[in-house]
């Protein structure tokens, strides 16, 4: 009997070992076999780690290589993680009184792993911070840029708080400034999560490649305070200027003032970032003058000293149209038209040259972009022949009807300057370019005619505070009335000056502009004539041109 039941408790036992052998084979074969995918990539998710690094930012240059207007530097920033909080009595206090913007979050988000407290701390905010000794909040050191010429700001541009490009060239070419991110797989102790087994690499990234832009740092920086002083000299709202090598098409100045300040990006006006130089486009009055004398002269429709009626009158009619002009003058030389800038001798010969007039405009680059390697470009507008009321050919012919900017008219004078090619503005050195186009838009008898006229405009016209002696200067000046709500102010105008520097070999074009001033009975000739010498001897001194 006591036999029997030991057989039956033995067999009982062999029975539950059984059982649980089977079940332990049954769980074995759906973890090892059916689920074998989903419990591999658990233990992926616990033992592997990807990381994403990024490489540092590449660095912009100016020309010259020496000068860096773009670089990295380490800040301090603060984070707390909110889901592991010691102190709460002490922390929330803290942020509520100091930075009331991470506190708010941190009351929505008490679960997340890891919030920024404040990013890029000032040396006064990690002085209080340190201070209060809060020890939920924890410091971290992380690169971003850092501008040392801020002259240069509406060139370079800004990047955002993580180092993406937002205006300028750092948003043109984010993508070579910023290189691409290396990929990494890493093995941990899935316990601990502090030690690592095993790095692997799995997408090898690139380092950003350095650019060096065509501008040069110290008459980058010249050129800006000349802009500046004349536009708190005459109250004006702004003021640009550009000085490029004709030859090339390469910048070697670009301001546009008031700008920003890229190294303090919290308190940017996000109008202080747009470059004026090639994003504003207004109609520049009697500059354009210049244009309609190179078609004119190159289809053969007037002489340099054919006399043209001006009506001894400042102001006439015209095909019934009404022309004011500022000064009135009789039957003068046609280089006169251009030097005195008689609205009505211009009018005159532009009659002459009906739609021809737009065909020249065109081919000088107005109403189309430049292809400059800047974001924000503006094309500028050309008053089509189709669109052209009785009015058309008279105001295109002293620059009204075309709206243009800086560096379309700076183009254009290039034009004249390098004996009749189109040129690319640069703003990215590459020697590798091809200096112009090929093909010469005008003769070079027509363009020396030009260079005379303007040349007689500087020495005995309205661009005279234009001069520097010694040195070839060829000018034109324009004021223009501002177009507001459809109607021209004649207390809101635009000032202009646009011209050549040469000596032997040497060449330059700059244009400057100042708008809207708040003193009475200014002109081109009074302001942006001045700004233009100042800078042009800047450019004559650092170069070294005798």
């Amino acid at each position: 009997m006591i036999t029997n039941k030991y057989k039956i408790r033995a067999s009982i036992i062999f029975l539950l070992f059984c059982i649980i052998y089977v079940m332990i084979a049954f769980n074995l074969y759906f973890i090892q076999i059916r689920h074998t995918n989903f419990y591999m990539q658990l233990g992926a998710q616990q033992y592997n780690v990807t990381r994403t690094q990024a490489p540092p930012r590449a660095p912009i240059y100016d020309r010259t290589g020496a000068h860096p207007l773009a670089v990295n530097q380490d800040c301090v920033s603060a984070f707390i993680l909110p889901n592991a909080v010691e102190s709460p009595d002490t922390l929330y206090p803290f942020l509520q009184e100091h930075f009331p913007q991470a506190y708010e979050h941190i009351l929505q988000h008490k679960h997340k792993h890891f919030m920024y407290v404040k990013r890029k701390l000032t040396k006064e905010q990690q002085k209080l911070i340190c201070n209060h000794n809060i020890t939920d909040i924890h410091f971290l050191s992380e690169p971003h840029r850092f501008y040392p010429i801020e002259a240069a700001a509406p060139i370079v541009g800004l990047t955002d708080i993580d180092n993406n490009g937002l205006v300028g060239i750092e948003l043109s070419c984010n993508k070579q400034l910023a290189g691409t991110p290396t990929t990494f797989c890493l093995e941990k102790d899935a316990r601990s999560g502090q030690f690592y087994f095993k790095k692997e690499t799995k997408v090898t990234g690139e380092h950003g490649t350095p650019i060096t832009l065509t501008i040069n740092n110290d008459l980058q920086f010249l050129a800006h305070e000349a802009v500046k002083k004349t536009v708190e000299q005459f109250g004006a709202q702004e003021g640009c200027a550009i000085v490029m090598n004709p030859k090339n098409g390469e910048i070697v100045a670009m301001v546009s003032y008031p700008h920003f300040d890229p190294n303090n990006i919290e308190h940017i006006d996000i109008d202080t970032t747009r470059n004026h130089v090639i994003s504003d486009a207004y109609e520049r009055g009697s500059v354009f003058k210049i244009f309609t004398a190179l078609a004119a002269l190159e289809e053969g429709a007037v002489q340099i000293d054919e006399l043209i009626d001006c009506k001894n009158a400042r102001t006439t009619y015209i095909d019934g149209r009404k022309i004011n002009t500022w000064k009135a003058q009789g039957a003068i030389p046609f280089k006169d038209v251009i030097a005195l800038s008689n609205n009505i001798g211009i009018a005159i010969v532009a009659k002459r040259l009906d739609d021809l007039l737009y065909e020249h405009y065109t081919k000088l680059g107005f109403g189309e972009k430049t292809g400059i390697q800047l974001p924000g470009e503006h094309k500028g507008f050309l008053n089509p022949p189709w669109e052209w009321s009785k009015q058309s050919i008279i105001s295109l012919s002293y620059g009204y009807e075309v709206s243009s900017t800086i560096l379309q008219l700076a183009r254009a004078f290039c034009v004249i300057a390098n004996g009749g090619y189109l040129v690319t503005p640069q703003i990215i050195m590459n020697r590798n370019a091809p200096p112009h186009d090929n093909k010469q838009l005008y003769r070079t008898e027509t363009l020396g005619i030009i260079k005379e006229i303007l040349e007689h405009t500087t020495q005995q016209g309205t661009t005279r505070y234009a001069r520097i002696p010694g040195y070839r200067i060829m000018s034109k000046t324009g004021t223009a009335n501002l177009l507001v709500n459809g109607i021209y102010q004649n207390n809101k105008n635009l000032y202009t000056c646009a011209g050549i520097v040469e000596q032997g070999t040497y060449s330059r074009v700059i244009v400057t502009c100042i708008k809207e001033s708040t003193r009475k009975n200014v002109f081109a000739s009074t302001v942006a004539a001045p700004l233009f010498r100042i800078i042009a001897q800047h450019a004559i001194i650092h170069d070294r041109i005798v």
